[in-house]
């Protein structure tokens, strides 16, 4: 019996050795979760392609890299190990590393790199947060900061006549108006209602300008003389940049079309109340990517369009127009909130 039961064991031992060098090994790299006090505090992550991730620390497991990215607020990401060009990495880390400190008694956080900060700023500047979790997107685009029941989304606003210009998101189509004129009709849009669908009374507006990394996106201008104005806008600024004012209009709903009529521009910002107009505040957001715009009075239910100013006496007539009906469907391509991870990264076994 004893015999019987010392085989048993002895097949059972050889068993589990034979699975385990049955099993593959896998290469294994030991990288540390955070640097640790030599290391900067933002690394160079680079890449085969010659690109590379801002990232506050990494670690390789298996043949993935996982790391925390600097750009994303702390983000937890991955990409394979194949892509991962670790022989630059760690050139650039022995490159970067700071002193270790006299006095190990009382250790001293090292310098982050102002140039890595830098680019960590300009890249954060180009996707700000509007709302919890909600960023604006990178693409050159004018948006809309709406809720639907409770949740804040990002709205892409379309501009009107945009096939002026295919090779651009923001085109200017100018038209002289005359401030002496009355009132009459200078744009029109197809359909009674906008296919774009707001369901609070105080959307914030998001406008992207031109800048280095877009280029020039104004447009070709083009004049339209309306009444018998002058067309002399040689020096008014480009269209869809800071030094133009916005304005919020309503649009007068006939049968299978939306009218905006002309307005007096030099009683903008002089407290006079103008019919179916609604100023705005408009502030470029830290790094000169966006332009926010946000009206000084609540909208009412009803069809509106965002309107440039390009001068006292000048208008762009590529508007962005939209609705304000709060029981309206929820609107096509939103961007919603994102939640960021927490900043730690899970341990994996080989492979």
């Amino acid at each position: 019996m004893n015999s019987l039961r010392h085989i048993t064991k002895s097949s059972t031992v050889a068993l589990l050795l034979a699975l385990v060098f049955a099993l593959p090994v896998y290469p294994q790299h030991n990288v540390a979760l955070q640097p640790d006090a030599s290391a900067p505090h933002r690394i160079r992550l680079f890449l085969k392609d010659g690109g590379y991730q801002i990232v506050m620390s990494y670690k390789i497991v298996g043949n993935i890299v996982h790391y925390i990215s600097a750009e994303r607020g702390g983000a937890e990401e991955e990409i394979p190990l194949s892509l991962v060009d670790l022989d630059a990495t760690h050139r650039w880390e022995k490159q970067h590393a700071q002193p270790t400190p006299a006095d190990p008694n009382n250790p001293q956080p090292s310098n982050i790199d102002p140039e890595l900060l830098k680019e960590e700023a300009d890249r954060a500047a180009l996707t700000p947060e509007v709302a919890k979790d909600l960023r604006l997107p990178e693409q050159d685009s004018t948006l809309a900061l709406d809720t639907f029941h409770g949740t804040p989304e990002l709205v892409p606003l379309a501009q009107t006549d945009s096939d002026l210009n295919r090779n651009t998101a923001r085109n200017l189509l100018k038209a002289a108006v005359n401030p002496l004129s009355a009132a009459h009709p200078i744009i029109t849009l197809k359909g009674e209602k906008s296919p774009i669908q707001l369901h609070v009374k105080d959307p914030v507006l998001y406008l992207r300008i031109g800048d280095e990394s877009v280029g020039n996106t104004a447009g070709t201008p083009l004049t339209v003389d309306t009444h018998g104005a002058t067309t002399h806008t040689q020096n008014d600024p480009p269209g869809g940049s800071s030094a133009s004012r916005y304005v919020i209009v309503r649009t007068d709903v006939r049968v299978g079309a939306r009218v905006i009529a002309s307005f007096r521009i030099p009683l903008l910002g002089t407290g006079q109340h103008q019919e179916d107009v609604v100023e705005t505040t408009t502030e470029l957001l830290p790094g000169g990517h966006w332009l926010k715009i946000t009206p000084k009075e609540p909208l009412d239910f009803g069809e509106f369009a965002l309107m440039e100013i390009i001068s006292d006496k000048a208008v762009n007539l590529g508007v962005w127009d939209f609705g304000v009906h709060p029981v309206s469907p929820e609107n096509r391509d939103i961007i919603k909130p994102e939640p960021r991870r927490p900043v730690t990264l899970e341990r994996h076994g080989p492979g």
